[in-house]
């Protein structure tokens, strides 16, 4: 499970820019084609901030859809799964959004 040691890194990258400030709230954005599952993050939070400054913070993840565009006919689609095929069939494809995995904010008491 990668989601342990990626939540492990959010937590530690908001205590070291933050020492010992009183988190109330990580707020993330996870993208669709990322990889990261965000129910499996969520599951890690709590076990992961249990006596830092972020234990009993509250996680907001907001999950951002997959955008894609086709090389072969130009169109842009949100992918329908994992695999990103354009609906023309083309493997072609650049991966215009979808794929972050973002900290956008930080709520300190």
């Amino acid at each position: 499970m990668h989601e342990l040691a990626i939540t492990e890194g959010v937590v530690e990258a908001v205590t070291d820019r933050l020492p010992g400030a009183r988190i109330t709230c990580v707020r993330l954005e996870i993208g669709a084609l990322s990889g990261v599952a965000a129910d499996s993050v969520r599951f890690c939070f709590d076990l992961v901030t249990d006596g830092t400054d972020l234990q009993g913070a509250r996680l907001e993840i907001t999950e951002q859809a997959g955008r894609c565009k086709c090389r072969v006919c130009g169109s842009e689609f949100e992918p329908a799964g994992p695999i990103l095929l354009c609906p023309c069939g083309s493997a072609d494809i650049s991966v215009l959004a979808g794929q972050d995995l973002k900290i956008t904010s930080v709520l300190v008491a």
